[in-house]
């Protein structure tokens, strides 16, 4: 009598052997465990497309073919976010050069540099390039004005340049009013660093204020130094602008101490 479970000459019954269930019920457990592994785990896309291109480039792979990554596939918070740190970082070199020029040449006290919602903005007081109620440049200033133009060169950004005086009025041929002398030393600068340093004309512009836009009250003549001043700016693009904000806004990067803050660079709401 043939044994329960075969068939006669020993043959085993037709279907899947019991312990495949098992096995089975193990695979199906490991899919659903490394599937919730995947659906909890977070992808930065950006990093991980520089990874692509550093092995790429490491393995001598060529471009032109298939992309592993679509840009397309990135969000766009990511490239704002890289955007935001490709600015800050630019405009961060430009000012640490230009400072280290400013410690050579001792001018710490007469030139300041700060970074705010328009641009880096480059502080000279009146008695480091023009004698009082002069415009024409000091020889004295052409190395510092040198190295601003060498910096101003090497970024494509718009570079607008303000001339200041004080409330003392002066009435002369060449400058009847403030008006012309702050106007007069702005474009005195416009002249240097297009004919000093080859920055194109276009990327160039000049404003005279006179007397109406102080920072310290007309009452002394330390106040009056103050306000006489030209400010050189190299503009931020609305682009970048708007790269910046939306990182403040995003507040991931750089751990800021206060919401508009951007190590630095203080975006408002209405630029």
């Amino acid at each position: 009598m043939a044994k329960p479970g075969k068939k006669k000459g020993g043959e085993q019954k037709a279907g899947a052997p019991l312990w495949m269930t098992t096995y089975g019920d193990m695979m199906t457990l490991l899919l659903c465990f490394f599937v919730l592994l995947f659906s909890f785990s977070t992808i930065d896309v950006v990093r991980f497309k520089e990874v692509i291109v550093e092995l790429q480039g490491a393995l001598g792979v060529l471009s032109g073919g298939p992309m592993v990554l679509n840009m397309g596939d990135i969000p766009q918070k990511s490239i704002v976010q890289a955007q935001a740190v490709s600015v800050k970082t630019q405009i961060t070199e430009v000012k640490e050069e230009i400072e280290k020029k400013i410690e050579e040449e001792n001018l710490e006290k007469d030139i300041q540099i700060t970074i705010d919602e328009r641009g880096l903005k480059i502080r000279f007081t009146d008695k480091v390039l023009f004698d009082l109620g002069k415009a024409e440049i000091k020889p004295g200033a052409i190395p510092i004005l040198q190295a601003v133009g060498e910096e101003i060169t090497s970024i494509t950004n718009h570079v607008l340049i303000e001339g200041h005086t004080d409330d003392w009025p002066i009435h002369t041929p060449q400058f009847p009013s403030n008006w012309e002398l702050s106007t007069a030393r702005a474009t005195a600068l416009i002249h240097y660093f297009i004919e000093g340093s080859g920055v194109d004309p276009i990327r160039l512009s000049a404003a005279g204020y006179g007397k109406y836009h102080p920072v310290a009250p007309n009452d002394s003549p330390e106040n009056k130094a103050k306000n006489r001043r030209v400010d050189v700016i190299i503009l931020l693009g609305e682009e970048d602008k708007a790269a910046l904000r939306q990182d403040v806004r995003a507040n991931t990067l750089l751990g800021m101490e206060r919401p508009g803050a951007y190590d630095g660079v203080i975006m408002e709401e209405g630029d």
